[in-house]
């Protein structure tokens, strides 16, 4: 089995969005996940696994970022488990960091 660090990014997310999706045959796990407020105004975002919340309603700042999943924190995702990012009243870019063994 073949150890991989791996990067995803997904630019402009405003309504719910789909990040990640869990492949076949591979274990996940996600690192790290960063959402930067890229609009001119303040933003409330949340994440879902699946469709249990993450993170529900976190004001971000113009210019500022989050860090919901790094240091301690890791999430665990299985085959077809989905990561979804919504942001209201703004947009964002998300960038999530994982360790794939396929």
């Amino acid at each position: 089995m073949a150890n991989s660090f791996k990067s995803y990014q997904v630019t402009g997310v405003t309504t719910e969005q789909t990040v990640f999706t869990g492949a076949s045959g591979t274990q996940t796990t996600i690192i790290g996940m960063t959402i930067c407020n890229t609009g001119s105004v303040s933003m409330y975002t949340s994440i879902k696994l699946n469709s249990a919340y993450l993170a529900k309603d976190i004001p971000v700042a113009v210019g500022s970022t989050f860090i919901p999943i790094g240091g301690d924190q890791k999430v665990v995702i299985e085959t077809g488990d989905t990561v979804k990012v919504s942001c209201s009243s703004s947009s964002a870019d998300v960038i999530m960091s994982t360790l794939e063994i396929a």
